[in-house]
């Protein structure tokens, strides 16, 4: 055999063995990390479970400002806005938000939302307790509905942090099961 067909038999053998190793680190690595990141900055929650209530009595003195947003991505064809768009919320204190949503299309359209925590540091005490975003939403021709969300920030909130945003965005769910379900 001459040395250019073992070189390339040897190249190969490592780019199969890198492949592997890539295939392996993306199915048994990456979701634990992106699961991490997804904890730590409060991105793209919407299939986490529902957290437990605050507990009894948790409710301190010191308050926060939280301002509400929202947005639908352009393919989705929704009115989608927040009723209270800011509050100013008591740490540990069970609260409720409430948004609007309304489907300007002439069919049926099912939508799943992904929220964000700005500044990333105040995600990690936003705790959401019964949202629309844990599932998928569904919307009828022309149907509008106001959509919930119960919350409360932990009392450990740093000191600094005294204000922050909940935004929401809306995406057209592609998923042919859902848009069946929805007919």
């Amino acid at each position: 055999m001459n040395t250019t067909g073992r070189d390339n038999r040897k190249l190969a053998t490592k780019l199969l063995g890198v492949a592997v190793a890539m295939f392996a680190f993306g199915v048994f690595a990456m979701p634990g990390l992106y699961d991490k990141f997804c904890e730590i900055t409060g991105i793209g929650q919407a299939g986490i479970e529902v957290a437990e209530a605050a507990p009894a009595g948790a409710a301190g003195q010191r308050t926060v400002n939280i301002r509400f947003d929202a947005t639908t991505n352009s393919a989705l064809n929704w009115e989608f806005r927040p009723l209270d768009e800011r509050m100013e919320v008591t740490l540990g204190q069970p609260t409720e938000a409430r948004y609007f949503a309304e489907n300007l299309e002439n069919s049926a359209v099912t939508g799943l939302a992904v929220f964000n925590v700005s500044p990333p540091e105040a995600a990690r005490y936003f705790v959401k307790t019964q949202c629309f975003c844990f599932s998928k939403q569904v919307l009828q021709a022309g149907e509008s509905r106001e959509m919930p969300v119960y919350f409360y920030v932990r009392e450990e909130l740093p000191e600094h942090i005294e204000e922050f945003t909940l935004a929401y965005t809306f995406f057209k769910n592609e998923d042919p099961e859902t848009a069946q379900a929805a007919r």
